[in-house]
């Protein structure tokens, strides 16, 4: 079969072209042929920082690419819920021994996939599952409920653009962060109150959203050091939910407000066959959302074939992609 393999870790043009071996169907396992895949930040770290990443990162050669939708054509043995013929979407390779989606075919655990939206097309599809499994995770640990106020950072990003429309869903009053008042009416059209935080300083915003009590819940999508941003925006008691907490912090302000700081790491399961169920029952309920018409993936208007990954790596890289990056294959 057709596949994008890299030989070695680095820039976008280590991508190659190459025919590799079918994947074989075993128990548990379904074997997909990949209609779409799309890019994550991730995918992109994988492949500039190989080793640096372990145990994230794939033996070489290896097959890129987390995200996929497609078609099944094998079940193995014990698999019950899919049939050939379905039409899936998930998570469930692109890292460590797991081969990736930038092939024709990949083999998937039956418990990382589910049945894929049906008013999506593939490519919208595809832009789903990493980051609606990361956003519907941090809010649902952070219990977000009915009438709270919620606040996104980084609601154009791929993980904020499905969380503030999730948290929307739960029945919150949901305000998401941008960088340009460019963005505010797209924010506004996915149910957000949108704040630019390069003219808007986090004591201003929360003084004028929350008559200065503070947001209940804080999604922080962009992490680093606006952590910290999160913490002065919080509410007393309140619930922060990050996806970049790799960096050395004083957790003093959140002492004394009394706060509760979840991590989100989503390729858990897949890394360490850990609860992998969790993230097949996610998927299903995604697409219950989206099929009710609560839920819209962005998809960036570039396409791409599989030939031209490299050009996608690089479009998502430049900062410039208006939504998720997705691959035809």
């Amino acid at each position: 079969m057709k596949a994008m393999i890299i030989n070695e870790f680095g820039n976008s043009d280590v991508f190659t072209a190459a025919e590799i071996a079918n994947p074989q169907v075993k128990a548990g396992h379904v074997v997909i042929e990949v209609a779409a895949t799309s890019v994550n930040t991730v995918d992109m770290m994988i492949r500039e920082m190989g080793e640096a990443l372990a145990p994230l990162s794939p033996a070489l050669p290896g097959v890129l690419g987390m995200d996929f939708a497609g078609t099944i054509t094998e079940v193995g043995e014990g698999v019950t819920k899919f049939a050939v013929g379905d039409e899936v979407y998930g998570c469930a390779g692109g890292l460590a021994d797991l081969q990736g989606a930038l092939a024709q075919y990949m083999l998937a655990d039956e418990r990382l996939i589910a049945h894929k939206p049906k008013t999506l097309s593939m490519r919208e599809a595809a832009a789903i599952p990493l980051v609606g499994i990361t956003a519907y995770e941090g809010l649902v640990r952070a219990g977000v409920s009915k009438g709270q106020n919620v606040l996104v950072h980084g609601g154009a990003g791929g993980v904020g653009h499905i969380a503030l429309q999730l948290a929307k869903h739960f029945g919150a009053n949901v305000f998401t962060t941008v960088g340009a008042d460019s963005q505010f009416k797209l924010m506004e059209k996915l149910g957000a109150t949108a704040i630019n935080y390069r003219t808007e300083q986090v004591a201003d915003y929360v003084a004028k959203h929350t008559e200065g009590n503070g947001f209940d819940v804080v999604f922080d999508s962009v992490g680093g050091a606006n952590i910290n941003n999160s913490f002065e925006a919080a509410a007393l008691n309140g619930q922060i939910a990050t996806t970049v907490a790799m960096l050395d912090l004083d957790l003093t302000p959140a002492h004394f407000k009394g706060l509760s700081l979840h991590v989100v790491f989503m390729l858990i399961p897949m890394l360490h066959n850990f609860k992998r169920q969790q993230h097949g029952d996610i998927l299903t309920e995604l697409a219950k959302i989206v099929d009710a018409g609560e839920l819209t993936p962005i998809v960036d208007a570039n396409e791409f074939s599989l030939e031209l990954v490299a050009k996608a790596h690089d479009h998502l890289a430049s900062g410039k992609a208006l939504g998720k990056v997705v691959i035809d294959v």
